[in-house]
């Protein structure tokens, strides 16, 4: 790989920048992989993978090799998701200023695909987390990632950032990973090297101000911001966090970092870089920075979402065994849940933004019967009063690939495990099985 000289001369100046071992790591190393287990779902990675701990997140583990990730049904049901190690530093930051109960109210502005979507839903057992995606493809995987993830209160849209300034002081915590020149993961792409000029890198950076400008309003006074971008270079990093204390009324929060783990602090406190020479993960940079801006107006707006009638609803309670803290609400025909502390913030939401997704899809009654949901099935917990399946290995790839099945069980709805991993549901009627796994999320090809 040969790097263009413009750019690594854009670097001199940066702070960490070391030109020669810089080269070398991107000549001769590979980069590595990783994996961030999902602790709300407990499965075992392979022993062959040979997994060593990610200093700075408890969940993530680096593999010796990269394995074929398709082929493993743990992925699919949301066991583990593959992220990038250096983006996992996010989990240490959240550690030094939140405790995992806090109930907070939080924006992942620029989301998708949804690997620090799923840490930040990992991280807090009971905020509430806005995942939003811009492209409206984009927001379908973002969907899917968060479906099979398992979380219950999370909430996804597909809106402009500007949108955001209908909801004023109302995120606890933000997070944008803004769109960048890429140049952090030129090992990962090499393709990309065919991208990168200085004319592209202070586009991204007029972009990354026009991002910030539009949704930190959505920040209320004291709440905590997370800059973070898979660029090098310094007019997409320090420059901005640069901006937004100068120009944004943010201040730099301190972060504590061992300085075993590799990583460079930048000239701003709580500003960090990542060089794949120095650790072992890619190119990252990630500011925290505190609102001292006051917000003018804290009013919100509600959507009313229907809810269904009161016998619908004891039907659902009693079949899904839902706690009396559990709010319904519909999306057409279906039925869907989340936990009632955050009703009325999704009423709010739902006047303010196109929702794609929001808590827990449970089903559709049909008749006297309920058609359950994949969605359900895949959120992490109990599933009481279910008849479930144990697949081994080639029936649950099977199964992931909408193949034909031979199972012996019960008529009706079942729900389907590998080793302790739910995938989703199949209905067997008079010794007919029918696969219920979303048709556009299955397996093309198994083997191999």
């Amino acid at each position: 790989m040969i790097l263009p000289e413009a750019f690594l001369q854009s670097l001199a100046d940066v702070p960490g920048f070391d030109r020669a071992s810089f080269v070398e790591c991107h000549q001769s190393n590979a980069p590595v992989t990783s994996v961030r287990l999902n602790p709300d779902k407990q499965i075992s990675l392979q022993e062959s993978w040979q997994t060593k701990e990610v200093p700075w997140c408890s969940e993530g583990r680096y593999l010796a090799t990269r394995p074929s990730f398709t082929q493993d049904p743990f992925l699919h049901g949301g066991g583990y998701y593959v992220q990038e190690a250096s983006s996992m530093f996010i989990w240490h930051i959240l550690s030094q200023l939140f405790k995992r109960t806090d109930l907070l109210q939080i924006l992942d502005a620029c989301a998708a695909p949804g690997g620090k979507s799923t840490l930040v839903a990992s991280y807090f057992q009971e905020a509430l987390l806005i995942a939003n995606e811009v492209i409206k493809s984009r927001a379908g995987i973002l969907v899917e990632n968060l479906v099979k993830w398992g979380s219950p209160n999370t909430v996804v849209t597909n809106n402009d950032p500007t949108h955001f300034k209908q909801l004023p002081g109302f995120f606890d915590l933000m997070l944008v990973d803004a769109p960048c020149s890429g140049s952090g993961l030129f090992r990962k792409d090499p393709a990309s090297l065919d991208e990168w000029s200085e004319e592209a890198v202070m586009l991204c950076s007029r972009r990354q101000q026009r991002i910030l400008a539009d949704v930190l309003p959505a920040l209320k006074e004291g709440g905590i911001l997370l800059y973070a971008t898979c660029s090098y270079s310094a007019e997409e990093d320090e420059a901005i966090s640069k901006w937004l204390m100068e120009e944004m009324q943010m201040e730099a929060v301190p972060i504590l970092v061992p300085e075993a783990w590799g990583i460079v602090a930048a000239d701003i406190p709580g500003a960090f870089r990542f060089f794949p020479n120095r650790l072992a993960g890619e190119g990252f940079y990630i500011s925290v920075l505190r609102k001292q801006q006051a917000v003018q107006e804290e009013y919100y707006r509600e959507n009313a979402l229907l809810q269904p009638n009161k016998n619908s609803a004891q039907l659902f309670r009693e079949k899904f065994h839902l706690s009396e803290n559990t709010s319904l609400f519909l999306q057409g025909n279906l039925v869907r849940s989340i936990p009632s502390v955050h009703w009325k913030a999704v009423q709010q939401l739902a006047a303010a933004l196109y929702i794609k997704k929001a808590g827990v899809e449970l089903g559709e009654e049909k008749g006297k019967d309920i058609i359950p949901s994949h969605e359900w099935a895949m959120q992490y917990g109990l599933k009481e009063g279910w008849p479930v399946i144990h697949l081994n290995l080639s029936e649950a790839l099977a199964y992931l690939g909408r193949q034909p099945l031979l199972l012996e069980a019960a008529n009706g709805w079942n729900l389907v495990n590998y080793e302790g991993c739910i995938l989703g549901w199949v209905k067997i009627i008079q010794h007919r099985l029918n696969n219920y796994y979303p048709t556009h999320w299955r397996i093309l090809k198994i083997g191999g």
